[in-house]
């Protein structure tokens, strides 16, 4: 049996992403739909609308690790292919501190801006990145790929820690 080659394979993981794009664009449409269609309901019962929200969110991101896993699968056996990987897994932990500096600012998570909502929702995926982070760590076979994907891993994970913090540090704050 002849193995599949590189270009096709990365072909299908194109397509993978594709698949789930499209299928996370219709169930945030449908979403939106039911948002329009039952406003009352869902000025009765707001925290329930944004638990399934969130549900959706996680559900999504979810999703998206099934190709990136297949991409990495693909990807482990090239050192240069995988080291442009790594590269960017670590540009995509990078906004993680840039939401989070984003979110500090007052104007923006005070409003009701779509830069404040598009960085929390960046946050609160950040579980779902480092389980991607851990895969590529893992599958990493190379030096360079090792040492890029722990710094991207150790970036998402310090990011989450000083939220953390700075949420406690806010909340006893409040207190008094």
């Amino acid at each position: 049996m002849k193995p599949i080659p590189l270009p096709t394979q990365l072909r299908l993981v194109a397509a993978g992403y594709a698949v789930v794009l499209a299928t996370a664009a219709l169930l945030v449409y449908m979403r939106h739909l039911l948002y329009v269609n039952h406003p009352e309901d869902v000025a009765a019962a707001g925290g329930m609308y944004a638990a399934g929200d969130w549900m959706l969110e996680i559900f999504i991101g979810c999703m998206l690790l099934v190709p990136t896993f297949v991409l990495a699968l693909v990807v482990r056996k090239s050192e240069a292919l995988y080291a442009h990987y790594s590269r960017v897994l670590l540009g995509l932990s990078l906004t993680a501190p840039l939401c989070l500096g984003v979110l500090s600012i007052p104007a923006v998570n005070q409003g009701t801006m779509l830069l404040g909502w598009i960085c929390l929702d960046r946050l609160l995926c950040s579980p779902i990145v480092m389980v991607g982070l851990i895969v590529s760590r893992l599958l990493a076979g190379y030096d360079q790929a090792k040492r890029l994907t722990l710094y991207a891993l150790l970036i998402e994970v310090l990011t989450l820690a000083l939220a953390a913090a700075l949420l406690l540090f806010s909340a006893k704050a409040h207190r008094g």
